[in-house]
């Protein structure tokens, strides 16, 4: 069975922003689900060359990806729990991703049609993945 990694180009200069961060990544490590910072500050070109490098599914976060509800998004991440290989979740760097790696990737994915900072969506994708898993769980913590 794959795990699923998510993918942040450098480490949270807020440190409020940090601490929510850690505590997700707490909760979602038992349920195979990492965090891992690449701390490539301001070098987009190495930051990329690494998410390309992956084996596995590449999934991006972008603007113009897909969006799903909660539901739709649990079902996704059950589909990947299935999965040999492993999944990885790219948030982007301040300024995007290059158009020849989300050419490359496997899947686009959009949180809102909001325009947020990556530490924000790092912190929201957390969120909806620790969501997701209890959405599988059937537990009371997503309420319809």
């Amino acid at each position: 069975m794959g795990r699923l990694v998510v993918h942040l180009d450098e480490s949270p200069k807020d440190k409020s922003i940090l601490k929510i961060l850690q505590d997700y990544q707490k909760r979602l490590i038992p349920r195979g689900i990492t965090l891992e910072v690449h701390n490539c500050k301001n070098d987009i070109t190495g930051y990329e060359k690494s998410i390309s490098s992956l084996s596995g599914n590449i999934n991006l976060l972008d603007e113009a990806g897909i969006q799903m509800s909660s539901q739709e998004f649990a079902d996704w991440l059950k589909s990947t729990q299935v999965e040999r290989q492993n999944t990885h979740l790219a948030i982007g760097p301040h300024n995007g991703f290059s158009e020849d790696l989300k050419d490359s990737a496997d899947k686009l994915i959009s949180l809102s049609s909001l325009t947020l900072t990556h530490e924000m969506a790092a912190v929201l994708l957390m969120e909806q993945l620790y969501r997701g898993t209890e959405i599988i769980r059937s537990s009371p913590y997503h309420r319809k």
